[in-house]
């Protein structure tokens, strides 16, 4: 079946008893048994059953169901948001004297993850130059636990070639985490291209509508959990599920970032339509980034299927579609703001891969905590606009940017009534 066959008419575990066409929603923290032995077999792992929904859920299990079908995953968990999943993963794989591999070219928040609890955890992370290969080989030592980056990294849009990548780790027993919530799988096959996990935002495609928080962990089975120092033990417990195992029994169990059953319900509605949001923003995406390039106002416009861009080798071979997000830069601050304040469709606000289209001057927001230095070292400027493209009309969103950069704004000195204190900006 297609991609959007799979999404659905995935089957869940369990045929629903009264025969409905939508699954339902299990709003339940806790689940009956007909014996006290049934109990205790699951509580044991000796027989599959849902106890209590911060560790599985019906609702959360057909969701998880459908991601499996889908991506052709080994095993997947669903997480209460995109960094539940990042930590989970990660913890589950480390103990404190561990070391990783990674890029500066990260979203914020992970950069924030690694700079501070994994330091404060004991953990060393090493930056490293992804496209040298050479300097991965020579970063890995027998403490090396991953290597982790982004599939198209937030918001400097590099694309790492992760074939070559992995060809270094393979040779060293180092599994490949990646973040691939910029590139769902309608336009990026991550195993084929050696991913051993993914880890997955469902807030941002999945949901659509930036309506739900959700995260996932997908175990492409395509690493031997036997070669891995910490997961070592589960491997001989538990098999090629050493690390689903460990999550489910531990890591994840025992944090509690639970994917709640309303939201899941709402994430397996956003994934009947993602094919067709994914094609259209990114449609709508190269078209915009086109159209960027054509303005003198803009120094820089970065976005992964342009020709011009240096992430162009390594996307097109990789991906069949460039991801939603586009970066250009002006000048300055001051001309920044002035363009931001001036959209009318395009909602200036976080997130990414809304349905909506959204921009955000990142140099002065999600990196706001980090220094000059930092912020230059990880290629931000302070004319740097995110701008995640949505599925509206490409006519209406080509139309708010002219206007945007044309409009002229006078200043005008007016008495104002005590009301026009207390407009909002919408």
């Amino acid at each position: 079946m297609g991609f959007t066959t799979k999404a659905l008419h995935a089957k869940p575990a369990h045929k629903d008893q009264h025969g409905a066409m939508r699954f339902p929603i299990y709003q339940s923290s806790a689940f009956e048994f007909e014996k006290a032995e049934d109990l205790e077999a699951v509580f044991k792992g000796q027989k599959m059953g849902h106890v209590y929904t911060r560790s599985s859920n019906p609702s959360i299990e057909e969701f998880e169901l459908k991601i499996k079908a889908i991506s052709g995953a080994f095993g997947v968990i669903a997480t209460a948001t995109g960094m539940a999943a990042i930590s989970n993963a990660l913890f589950a794989l480390l103990k404190s004297g561990d070391n990783i591999i990674t890029t500066k070219y990260l979203f914020g928040n992970t950069l924030s993850l690694f700079q501070t609890l994994f330091s404060d955890f004991g953990v060393e992370v090493r930056y490293v130059d992804l496209s040298d290969l050479e300097a991965i080989k020579a970063n890995i030592d027998a403490k090396t636990r991953f290597l982790f980056c982004e599939s198209i990294s937030n918001p400097q849009l590099i694309v790492p070639d992760f074939s070559a990548i992995k060809s270094v780790l393979k040779e060293l027993h180092v599994p490949l985490i990646v973040d691939t919530t910029a590139t769902p799988w309608n336009i990026f096959d991550a195993k084929k291209h050696g991913v051993d996990i993914e880890i997955i935002s469902a807030t941002k495609y999945i949901s659509g509508g930036g309506h739900v928080l959700g995260g996932l962990i997908i175990d492409n089975g395509t690493f031997n959990w036997k070669n891995h120092a910490t997961l070592e033990p589960y491997y001989k417990k538990f098999g090629p599920n050493a690390f689903i195992a460990r999550l489910r029994k531990e890591t994840f169990r025992n944090l509690g970032a639970s994917l709640s059953p309303q939201s899941a319900y709402l994430l397996s509605l956003g994934l009947e339509t993602l094919d067709l949001r994914v094609q259209r923003s990114c449609q709508n995406a190269l078209l915009v980034a086109k159209h960027l390039q054509t303005k003198t106002e803009i120094i820089s416009v970065e976005y992964p299927f342009l020709e011009s861009s240096s992430a162009y080798a390594n996307a097109s071979k990789q991906f069949s579609g460039g991801g939603g997000l586009v970066s250009f830069s002006f000048k300055d601050k001051e001309a920044t703001y002035a363009f931001l304040n001036r959209l009318n469709i395009i909602k200036r606000g976080t997130n990414v891969q809304d349905n909506k289209s959204l921009a955000i001057a990142t140099y002065h927001t999600i990196y706001a905590e980090y220094s000059v230095e930092q912020k230059a070292a990880y290629g931000l400027t302070e004319g740097m606009i995110r701008l995640s493209v949505g599925i509206e009309d490409l006519e209406d969103l080509i139309t708010d940017i002219d206007q945007a950069l044309a409009y002229q704004e006078t200043l005008t000195v007016e008495a104002r009534s005590p009301k026009d204190n207390y407009a909002f900006d919408v």
